[in-house]
C-alpha cells in the first residue's frame, strides 16, 4: 500500500512539473527592462503628474495624483505622493524615500517601511524631462508621468505602446484623472 501510493505521489508531482514546463514554453520571454541613461538627478526633481498606471493597491482609484521629488544631501531623494480618493475628497500624502543605485541612477530602491525598499526604474525618460515611464522588473506596477496635469492623446498613445513592449498588459493601465486642485500644487 505504501509503495503504490509512493509511486501515485511520484506520478502527480512529474505531472505537475511537465505540465508547469508546458505552461512556461509557451509563454513569450519577457524581454529586458530597459533603462534610461544617465539621469541628471536635479533636472529629474520636481513635480510629476500620474496620469496612468498599473497601481498598487494604495493608488487604486485615485484623482489628482502627483509625486514630489527633492533631492538630499546624501544623494538620496524624498518621495512625497499626494492624492484624493475622489475629487472633492480631503488630500491624503504617503512619504517614502528613493535610495540610488551608486552605479546606475535610473534604478532606485524605494523605501516605505523600513527595511523594505521596493524597485522603482526610470526606464523611459523624454530627452527634455517631460514625461517619464517608471517600471518595475516584476512587470507587476508601471506609472506614466508628466510634467503637465494632461498629455496630448498622440503622446500618451506613444506611452502605452512603449509600455506594452516592455512586457506590461497594457489592458490593465488606469488613465489617473487630473483636476483643478492639482493645478496648485
Amino acid at each position: 500500500m505504501k509503495t503504490r501510493t509512493l509511486v501515485l505521489l511520484l506520478g502527480a508531482a512529474v505531472g505537475a512539473t511537465l505540465a508547469a514546463c508546458t505552461n512556461m514554453a509557451q509563454r513569450p520571454p519577457t524581454p529586458p527592462l530597459p533603462q534610461a541613461n544617465a539621469i541628471d538627478l536635479p533636472r529629474y526633481m520636481g513635480r510629476w503628474y500620474v496620469i496612468a498606471s498599473i497601481p498598487t493597491f494604495l493608488e487604486r482609484g485615485t484623482v489628482d495624483a502627483v509625486e514630489h521629488y527633492a533631492l538630499r544631501p546624501d544623494g538620496s531623494v524624498d518621495i512625497d505622493f499626494r492624492y484624493r480618493r475622489t475629487p472633492r475628497a480631503a488630500e491624503q500624502a504617503l512619504g517614502s524615500r528613493g535610495f540610488v543605485d551608486s552605479s546606475n541612477s535610473a534604478i532606485w530602491g524605494v523605501q516605505f517601511i523600513w527595511p523594505i525598499r521596493a524597485d522603482y526604474r526610470i526606464a523611459w525618460l523624454a530627452p527634455d524631462y517631460s514625461r517619464v515611464i517608471v517600471a518595475r522588473e516584476k512587470r507587476d506596477h508601471v506609472w506614466i508621468m508628466s510634467r503637465t496635469p494632461t498629455l496630448p492623446q498622440v503622446d500618451y498613445d506613444a506611452m502605452v505602446w512603449q509600455v506594452g513592449a516592455m512586457g506590461y498588459d497594457t489592458a490593465r493601465l488606469e488613465r489617473v484623472p487630473q483636476g483643478a486642485a492639482s493645478a496648485d500644487r
